[in-house]
């Protein structure tokens, strides 16, 4: 299977001098094209910080992060900005949408800023509101529309460009139950129809058993990791559970 993301012995330090704290230790992992992984781990495990220097925010302090057949870790700063726009979509927990424009202008804001043509630019906003089930939306505001909307609207805005992988970062963090759920069968459903590369940093046992795979971090290291496969998604949750308690996380209620 080809790869789309390619970790290869990530360390990450923060400090200096003698107060320095090794927040990823030789992390090395692949996702593959089109699949769906998420992140967990105890609180300081490395999950953020991981998220971060893959998604070019922060630097490695050594090792490879290979996107899309590139490395970004020898990238010149000036070419980044264009690469996150092109190659990487962003999914944020606080939505960062833009309270001034409309939900429309959102989503298509980062091809309007690549220049891409208008007939362009409205295929494929038809073709990803359909999708996610927001084609009714476009002409509110985000101030307008409920937190499982603009989260919908966040996700179309991320995918829009067509990137090599999404990015998200505790997605559900601030919606309900029920929002959190509807967003999780968008994900899913934006993996499996539009074949999304997508992974996902999460604390919640629930949200992480919708993903395919579930990679666990501890002490900035990988130390375990689970496969979906043909299980139920509760079973996968019973699993995911499990590796939880062992690591000392977060559990919630299925």
């Amino acid at each position: 299977m080809e790869k789309t993301l390619d970790i290869k012995n990530v360390t990450k330090y923060y400090g200096i001098g003698t107060i320095v704290t090794k927040a990823l230790n030789s992390v090395s992992f692949s996702v593959e094209k089109g699949s769906f992984t998420a992140v967990m781990g105890a609180s300081g495990s490395g999950k953020s910080t991981l998220l971060n220097v893959i998604a070019t925010i922060d630097r490695v302090s050594s090792g490879e992060i290979w996107v899309d057949g590139i490395d970004i870790t020898v990238m010149k700063e000036k070419y980044l900005s264009d690469f996150r726009r092109d190659r990487l979509g962003f999914i944020f927990q606080e939505y960062n949408l833009l309270d001034t424009l409309t939900v429309e202008e959102n989503i298509v804001l980062p091809l309007s800023l690549r220049c891409d043509s208008h007939s362009e630019i409205l295929q494929k906003l038809e073709s990803i509101s359909t999708v996610l089930n927001i084609s009714d939306q476009l002409k509110k505001f985000p101030y307008q529309l409920s937190g499982g909307q603009r989260q919908r609207a966040a996700c179309a805005r991320a995918i829009i460009t067509g990137p090599a992988i999404v990015l998200a970062d505790e997605p559900t963090g601030a919606l309900d139950s029920a929002n959190s759920k509807n967003l999780m069968n968008t994900f899913q459903q934006t993996n499996k129809e539009l074949e999304t590369t997508i992974l996902m940093v999460t604390h919640d046992p629930i949200v992480g058993s919708y993903a395919q795979r579930v990679i666990f971090l501890k002490d900035g290291s990988v130390w375990n990791e689970l496969y979906r496969g043909n299980r139920s998604r509760r079973e996968f949750y019973e699993d995911i559970i499990a590796v939880s308690a062992s690591l000392g996380g977060e559990t919630d209620a299925f």
